[in-house]
């Protein structure tokens, strides 16, 4: 597997830092709130379990699937998504949490399928941000990093998949996705 990695791109040292300081933020902004965190299955998990260990506030944790992208490198433009939102978000303060905005066609559906439950705020939180690719114009309001226009995986990014437990984020080879 890791013969498979082309260049660490964020170490885990940098990522744990950086979740750290995305709790802070979190839990600041949303002082004297509960917010709902909204963690998009399968690459958020690691993300989410870290970030949401560094709020220090009462939580809810919910889960949705969704994805463009399949066993592909690239989106396929189609979003996915496996269920309707089957918890109560209204006039409450969601968090969306994603583990790479990319061409913003899933978190475009994603916010827009939230947003008709009548949350009191929306916003999104990505460890992983590639403007370069966006496809939509959609911004996420808190960010652990911009990412270069690679393919990356690990920390809960896949290809195929795989790679999701590498602690940290890397490029692959191109000749392992091609």
């Amino acid at each position: 597997m890791k013969n498979d990695i082309k260049e660490i791109i964020f170490t885990e040292e940098m990522i744990q830092k950086r979740v750290a300081e995305l709790g802070a933020e979190l839990t600041k902004d949303y002082e004297g709130k509960s917010p709902v965190l909204i963690g998009i299955l399968k690459g958020c998990f690691m993300f989410l379990a870290d970030l949401s260990r560094k709020i220090d506030l009462d939580c809810e944790i919910r889960f949705l699937t969704a994805s463009s992208y399949g066993f592909s490198s690239v989106s396929s433009g189609k979003v996915n998504i496996d269920k309707e939102i089957d918890f109560d978000v209204r006039d409450k303060d969601v968090i969306i949490v994603e583990d790479i905005l990319d061409s913003g066609i899933t978190l475009t559906a994603l916010r827009a399928l939230v947003a008709k439950h009548k949350p009191s705020s929306l916003k999104i939180c990505t460890m992983l941000d590639k403007p370069e690719r966006r496809q939509l114009p959609i911004v996420p309001e808190y960010t652990g990093f911009i990412c270069p226009n690679e393919f990356v995986v690990g920390y809960g990014l896949d290809y195929g998949e795989k790679y999701r437990n590498l602690p940290f984020v890397a490029s692959l080879k191109p000749e392992v996705y091609s």
